[in-house]
């Protein structure tokens, strides 16, 4: 390589790169004319640079993929407050009916005077079921084993009352309270549906971090 070459080509490869060249291009011109190795030399690296930039890959436009994760992500959170607001909804209302059963049995368990032992082994069970769904309540895993037997108590309660009310045992004003079971009934059901994914309920330690 003869002299001067070195700078030659440090010239040429940054005019390659669209950089301001040190050399004037008179003298780059006139260097390759005498110099043959030089000229080889520019011809192969145009060559290359032509054939890098006819096959360089373009990036990917990800504007409309991130955006649809972005919105899809919202949704998602959206839908989460959402199913937490309602599943508190439920165990509050449920909570709130199984305390006003036992602020109406309790008195007449404890009673005195003309009381009927039928009416206190009513109370009994009336606090027993507030009991259990007062434990649904904070447990709501628990709900869906409370579901059959609230619903077996609404139905022969709604039942006991129209055969009663048929046949003048009873007036349809004191026996419309049993529809109470009913709304305590469904109320289990939606927790119990709404605690479950995929077929299993929420786990105590979920539960317990979105209350």
């Amino acid at each position: 390589m003869k002299d001067g070459c070195d700078q030659i080509r440090e010239a040429l490869s940054a005019r390659l790169d669209g950089e301001q060249s040190p050399l004037a291009p008179g003298v780059l011109e006139a260097h390759l004319a005498g110099c043959r190795e030089c000229g080889e030399w520019l011809a192969n690296v145009e060559e290359v640079t032509m054939a890098v930039r006819g096959h360089a890959l373009e990036a990917p436009d990800l504007t409309v993929p991130i955006l649809a994760a972005v919105r899809a992500g919202n949704r998602d959170a959206a839908r989460q407050i959402a199913h937490q607001r309602g599943r508190a909804t439920l165990r509050l209302a449920l909570a709130l009916t199984a305390m006003m059963q036992l602020a109406m049995a309790i008195p007449m368990l404890l009673g005195l005077g003309e009381i009927a032992h039928t009416s206190r082994e009513a109370a009994s069970f009336d606090i027993a079921v507030a009991v259990g769904f007062g434990i649904a309540a904070w447990r709501p895993d628990l709900a869906r084993a409370f579901v059959p037997v609230a619903f077996v108590l609404a139905g022969c309660l709604i039942l006991t009352s129209v055969f009663d009310i048929v046949e003048g045992a009873a007036r349809f004003a004191h026996e419309v309270g049993h529809i109470a079971a009913l709304a305590q009934a469904a109320l289990l059901w939606g927790l119990s549906r709404d605690g479950r994914h995929g077929g299993r309920s929420i786990p105590r330690r979920r539960e317990a971090a979105i209350s």
